[in-house]
């Protein structure tokens, strides 16, 4: 994956976010889009070699669509500033999740803001065993590579429903997001070891995807 070529598209992209652009430059998306699949494609096998665990998850599907949604976020521009993905994609399952773009480079993973059975079976899942849970996220290299669970400002002021204030685990009962966030500077892509740097990403971040995974299909 030439990933030079890739950062120098969505430059040139974000300076002319219009369809015309889009259709002149129709062959060279594609030849990056392409790349980007093909790059998926590797991961997938790597992941799959370290996981016994892990759905197969091929680049063309795991792969997002670089137009925005107008019709949900109408003043948001013609097309996204990045290319990204998520692989290890078992339906109803958190993913993970790739993003390589001008402004932001991440690799991700967890649960945003997910629909209250799910969210009330992850609540279970730490009233039951919180603690499995806290020794996974306070563990060194995790913290590393990760730092705190992501916050979105958005967790519960109170207890959720069947909770009390006083609970153990109170601070991750109320939250409404629970993932995590590794980012990434463009040098790091741009390094020769940046494959290597993915996989060590994903397995630090595995016991934490399957804590919550198997919270959700429990």
């Amino acid at each position: 994956m030439n990933f030079n070529d890739l950062f120098q598209f969505l430059s040139e992209l974000q300076q002319n976010n219009n369809k015309e652009w889009m259709d002149a430059n129709r062959k060279w998306y594609q030849k990056i889009r392409n790349s980007f699949i093909d790059w998926l494609d590797h991961l997938d096998t790597e992941f799959a070699k370290i996981d016994p665990d892990y759905y197969p998850t091929s680049g063309k599907k795991g792969i997002n669509r670089i137009n925005n949604n107008l019709l949900f976020h109408p003043n948001k521009p013609v097309y996204k500033d990045h290319f990204a993905a998520g692989l290890d994609q078992r339906s109803k399952q958190g993913d993970f999740y790739i993003q390589i773009g001008i402004n932001d480079c991440e690799l991700a993973g967890g649960y945003w803001k997910p629909d209250n059975k799910i969210l009330n079976s992850i609540r279970e899942a730490i009233d039951y065993n919180g603690d499995e849970l806290l020794k996974i996220i306070n563990k060194k290299t995790f913290r590393k590579t990760f730092g705190q669970l992501y916050d979105d400002g958005d967790s519960l002021k109170k207890a959720p429903k069947g909770y009390t204030m006083d609970h153990q685990h109170i601070d991750l009962l109320r939250r409404k997001t629970i993932a995590v966030i590794h980012p990434l500077t463009k040098e790091e892509i741009l390094q020769g070891n940046f494959n290597e740097r993915v996989i060590e990403v994903y397995k630090e971040m595995l016991p934490f995807r399957r804590y919550l995974n198997e919270a959700v299909t429990v």
